[in-house]
């Protein structure tokens, strides 16, 4: 999982608002559709990557991949649209 998150490139940016209900679906519509997402704080964002990360891990059902630096990224099988296999 953490060699696929390596190559993405951040598809959310959290800013001095930070952890907001628009983020929250951004996220949500991005683990459906890709089932992995990597998430970049701005400079302005306060907030620990790694306690944003757990939290929304929660709150989404998602799996905490990783976190370095201001990135993080989560993990969450699809539905509709799986792309990932694991292996078992």
């Amino acid at each position: 999982m953490r060699s696929l998150a390596h190559e993405l490139e951040p598809t959310v940016y959290m800013g001095k608002s930070g952890l907001t209900e628009n983020i929250i679906k951004e996220m949500e519509t991005g683990l459906e559709y890709r089932e992995l997402v990597k998430v970049k704080l701005q400079e302005g964002c306060e907030l620990s990557p790694k306690d944003v990360a757990n939290e929304l891990a929660a709150r989404l059902n998602a799996e905490y991949v990783q976190a370095i630096g201001r990135k993080f990224t989560l993990y969450r099988e699809s539905k509709d649209h799986k792309q990932i296999e694991l292996p078992r």
